[in-house]
Formats: C-alpha cells, sequence, structure tokens
C-alpha cells in the first residue's frame, strides 16, 4: 500500500480570484495539466488561505491587519477540480470575515466532502485533526497556526488552533499528534508558521518540526512564507518547511519569485523515491504547472536551499524533482 499524497500551500480562493469563479467555471483557476496531476493521486491536502462565505464583516480583532480573504461558496468547487480532501484552516486568514463566516466555512466544506483541521466552533473541535483515506491507508492531519493568537479558539469561542511553536510543542499537540499515530498509517502534521517572505526555515521551526515528528507525525508540511523552502529530512521522513502559494492574486517579488511554488507528491514507502516536488506558476488567479525559465528557476532555488538542510535534488523532468537525503559524502 503506497499511496501517491500530494500536498499544497497557500490556496487563496478570495478577491480577484473569487471574482474570476464568479465569471467562468471554478475549476479554471486551475490549468487542465495540474488537475490532471492532482486527480491522478490518491489523496489531496491543502491549506485554505480564505474563508469560504457570504456572510460577515472584516475583523477587528487585529488593529491595521490590511487584507482580508473571503471567497464565494462556488470555490468549493475549485477545490473539488483538483481532488482536494482535506484542508487545513489553521491561518491568519480563517477569521477575516468573523465567526459565521468560519462556521460557514466549516458547513459547506463539510457539504462538499472536505475534511477539515486547524479550526472549529471551539477549542476542541480546532485542535482535533481529521482522518482520510488514501489509497486505503488511513492518514491523520493535524493543523496548527503559530499566528495570530487574536484568532484562537476558546473553550466556547470558535477559532484557530493556535501555538507558539517558537517556544515548542504545547501539550496539546504533542497529544493530538500522539492520538492520531496510534488510529492511522499515516500523519501529517501542517503548521501554518512563521514570517512572509522568507526563504529559509528559523531554528525554532527546525526544532519544533523534530519535536512534531519525535511524536508521530511521519511528514511535516508548513506554509506562510509564501516562497518554498529547501527540504530536510528527520528520523520518519520528509520536512517540508514551507510549500509557498498555490493559487492567488498577489503582488509578485521580481527578486523572491513568489509566483512560483511547488506541490509535494508523498509516495511513502516507494523504495525508488518517497518525495517529489512539481514545480508552479502561478499566473495571476490562475495557476499552471511551471516550464521554461520558471521551471529552471524553481530546480536552481530548490537545489541550494534543500542543499543546506542536508538533502539532494535531482530533475528528473521540466518540472519534476526528486529529493534525497545526502550520504556521507554529500
Amino acid at each position: 500500500m503506497n499511496p501517491t499524497i500530494a500536498l499544497l500551500g497557500d490556496v487563496m480562493l478570495g478577491r480577484a480570484v473569487a471574482e474570476r469563479i464568479a465569471g467562468e467555471p471554478p475549476e479554471e483557476v486551475w490549468s487542465p495539466e495540474l488537475r490532471e496531476l492532482c486527480r491522478s493521486c490518491d489523496l489531496v491536502i491543502a491549506n485554505l488561505e480564505c474563508c469560504i462565505s457570504q456572510r460577515g464583516t472584516p475583523t477587528e480583532r487585529l488593529s491595521g491587519k490590511p487584507f482580508f480573504f473571503r471567497g464565494p461558496p462556488a470555490a468549493i468547487r475549485s477545490l473539488e477540480a483538483i481532488g482536494v480532501a482535506a484542508v487545513g484552516l489553521a491561518n491568519n486568514h480563517a477569521l477575516d470575515y468573523e465567526t459565521d463566516a468560519l462556521i460557514d466555512t466549516l458547513e459547506l466544506l463539510g457539504a462538499g466532502g472536505v475534511a477539515t483541521a486547524g479550526a472549529g466552533r471551539d477549542e476542541v473541535e480546532a485542535r482535533r485533526g481529521a482522518i482520510v483515506d488514501a489509497g486505503g491507508a488511513r492518514v491523520g492531519l493535524v493543523a496548527v497556526s503559530d499566528h495570530p493568537h487574536e484568532f484562537a479558539a476558546g473553550p466556547d469561542a470558535p477559532g484557530i488552533a493556535h501555538a507558539d511553536l517558537r517556544r515548542g510543542l504545547p501539550d496539546w499537540l504533542g497529544a493530538e499528534l500522539g492520538r492520531l499515530r496510534a488510529q492511522c498509517d499515516l500523519l501529517v502534521a501542517f503548521p501554518h508558521w512563521g514570517p512572509n517572505m522568507t526563504v529559509e526555515p528559523a531554528r525554532w521551526q527546525i526544532d519544533a518540526a523534530a519535536a512534531m515528528q519525535e511524536a508521530g507525525a511521519d511528514l511535516v508540511a508548513g506554509h506562510s512564507a509564501h516562497v518554498f523552502h529547501g527540504v530536510g529530512r528527520g528520523e520518519r521522513g520528509p520536512l517540508l518547511f514551507d510549500l509557498g502559494d498555490a493559487l492567488d492574486d498577489y503582488r509578485v517579488d521580481a527578486l523572491l519569485r513568489n509566483d512560483l511554488g511547488v506541490i509535494a507528491l508523498w509516495r511513502p514507502g516507494d523504495p525508488e523515491a518517497d518525495l517529489e516536488l512539481v514545480g508552479l506558476a502561478l499566473d495571476y488567479c490562475h495557476t499552471r504547472l511551471a516550464d521554461g525559465e520558471d521551471a529552471d528557476w524553481i530546480a536552481g532555488r530548490l537545489e541550494r536551499a534543500s542543499a543546506a538542510l542536508g538533502t539532494h535534488v535531482e530533475r528528473v523532468a521540466e518540472q519534476r524533482f526528486r529529493v534525497y537525503e545526502c550520504g556521507p559524502n554529500g
């Protein structure tokens, strides 16, 4: 039983993306080739970087918050188009339109058959991981965000699963990883962590990722920076510190290239290569497989960033890369 599990970083379905969804078939935010790739996988997991609702007003919990993301109910079909079966909601946009919109998000995703982790109607629900099927394997997903603490769920208040991961894993996170470890064949930790536009993990992220694997996670896949990081390798499996973005309408930094991201294809138990990355090019409100100079840029960035974390990247096709742990001689 060697399923293929696809993991995407931030998927933002609000603002101009929402306008595109309203004006054409929702699946058209993804290229046909990208849809085909994702639908060939046994499971697709993404970080949903918005609420999905027609209700609510911009939150006032955060003074000076500049961006508010809300997608329409039709955005569920954009997720369905690439076979998303589970999303992380622990991030800094889940409560952009306050609690009514978050509740709508949970209900709309549930009605669409998409499992959720990282947010809920109260603290217990927000912290509870999800279990989904991937080709007959039971896969656990635990999502957590280190910001903002103002969005944290309370004993009787909707919100996100929040933890200050710079201080290490809180007891509840270790316990939840341990609980799902006992129930699942595979376990994914899905943190939304660190500041925007960083190009490498901080020391505390490296330490926290190791702690998540020690608590039972087979794979750690992070997001938040809007640019992808290199790949490391822990005791139990790959460490994807940041996947970058997968869909948005953001301004592009010409140096950091936040318009380029990756999909991780995780094949646990595959003797040839358990991790393959596929390069993405984010055009405005539309995402396709990277090619040409975009694919070359991703190749160079991945090779340098991963070497610093002790792994080797082999380019096996224009936008496809396999990741191996470096041997004793590099």
